[in-house]
């Protein structure tokens, strides 16, 4: 696991019987005299390590759909999980085609189309393959070496600053976009990418889930950039799907509920290493 300091630590086993169980950890009790959504929610999703699984058969787990589901089945809802792109998850919330959009860094772009709910912080950083090219402590030095290869993940949203940057490195012809954090490790290890700006745990989750990859995770290092500050993390509810308001307030609510309880945290805290939680994610 990677750390502020370069320090790591061996990723333990997945431990999807415990995320399946996770409700049922968090105390999420039904609630009395629920009324029942008038559709399934249609949700789509990304892998994103242990915050969303996608397994062979294109079974959806993890934190934030096991919540979710728990939530739902309190509030008398179904969910419609489909499995997509993560720019393809951005593109069908944009478009009103996506109830939910989750797990969401909250950005100006995204407060157009939804109403947000936090249930976490998070910072992307500086991620590097050791030994590391350059020791860099923002974008502006990372701008300042044009030798130097920039990996983003396409759809992924740290706010104005993150997209200035990242445009600024595509008009040197510097940056290449993946499609998710699974081919941002490999590009780093291939050597396409120099270095990557996101959350890191996003890419080492993936990697404690790929046992051909995970040894990469022994050589990563995350550098905080000044630039990239903390954010709220949580999920969207559309403002323009074809959810009733009725529906859509009962949807604020079930998410509301989660971020209140702590319970979204609870579960990083469960599945991730403090140390690299203390870097990259907090509580609300």
């Amino acid at each position: 696991m990677v750390t502020q300091s370069g320090a790591v630590e061996r990723p333990q086993p997945p431990r999807r019987r415990a995320l399946a169980l996770l409700p049922l950890l968090l105390g999420l009790a039904p609630l009395p005299g629920r009324a029942e959504c008038a559709r399934p929610l249609v949700v789509p999703v990304a892998a994103i390590g242990y915050a969303v699984t996608v397994d062979a058969d294109n079974r959806v787990g993890g934190i934030y759909p096991e919540l979710l589901r728990a939530e739902a089945a309190r509030a008398g809802c179904t969910i419609d999980f489909q499995v997509v792109p993560r720019a393809r998850q951005e593109m069908l919330f944009e478009t009103g085609q996506a109830d939910l959009l989750l797990p969401a860094r909250r950005s100006t772009r995204r407060d157009v189309h939804g109403l947000f709910v936090s249930m976490i912080r998070s910072r992307a950083m500086l991620l590097s393959i050791q030994p590391r090219p350059v020791l860099l402590h923002s974008l502006a030095e990372l701008l300042a070496h044009p030798e130097l290869r920039v990996g983003v993940v396409r759809g992924y949203d740290y706010d104005e600053v993150y997209h200035a940057f990242v445009a600024q490195f595509s008009a040197q012809d510097r940056l290449t976009e993946a499609s998710d954090p699974v081919s941002l490790a490999r590009m780093l290890d291939a050597g396409i990418v120099d270095v990557a700006i996101v959350t890191p745990m996003t890419v080492t989750g993936v990697l404690r889930n790929n046992p051909k990859l995970s040894p990469l995770i022994e050589r990563l290092h995350a550098e905080a950039a000044k630039e990239l500050s903390w954010g709220e993390s949580g999920a969207y509810v559309s403002r323009t799907s074809s959810l009733s308001d009725a529906d859509r307030q009962r949807v604020e609510a079930m998410l509301e509920r989660i971020g209140r309880s702590g319970a979204a945290w609870r579960a990083f805290q469960r599945y991730y290493p403090d140390r690299d939680l203390g870097d990259s994610v907090r509580g609300r």
